[in-house]
């Protein structure tokens, strides 16, 4: 996606009618694991930002969507993730599946305890 967009809202407003549901249910996957992250738009996606660091991207694509700057985790967790690794740190979530709501809070709560070890 080569637009600009200003807000989040705008990003997802953007999206066909069928993907916003799922764009506003990763949102609050995130937002609720996350809930003192702020919302921006870094290189054209949605992202969330915590303590001026960004946290974690997303973005709709054709056939899914995407969580972006995934790390490996190791453990139970990254076994789960796994189905939906990518190339690059990229988590992909197909449209035409069920959105992983806890999987997505879980991974969220993991990337803000890594953050607060890596800056404390």
């Amino acid at each position: 996606m080569g637009e600009q967009f200003a807000t989040v809202d705008e990003y997802i407003a953007s999206c066909p009618d069928n993907v916003q549901p799922a764009l506003e249910q990763m949102r609050r996957a995130i937002r609720d694991a996350a809930p003192t992250t702020h919302e921006t738009i870094s290189y054209h996606m949605p992202t969330f930002t915590l303590d001026g660091s960004r946290l974690v991207y997303f973005a709709a694509w054709k056939h899914h969507l995407a969580l972006y700057a995934i790390p490996r985790l190791g453990g139970d967790l990254e076994r789960e993730l796994a189905p939906y690794r990518a190339v690059k740190n990229t988590l992909k979530f197909p449209l035409d599946e069920a959105l992983p709501h806890d999987l997505i809070r879980r991974l969220t709560v993991v990337l803000v305890q890594l953050r607060q070890r890596d800056s404390g």
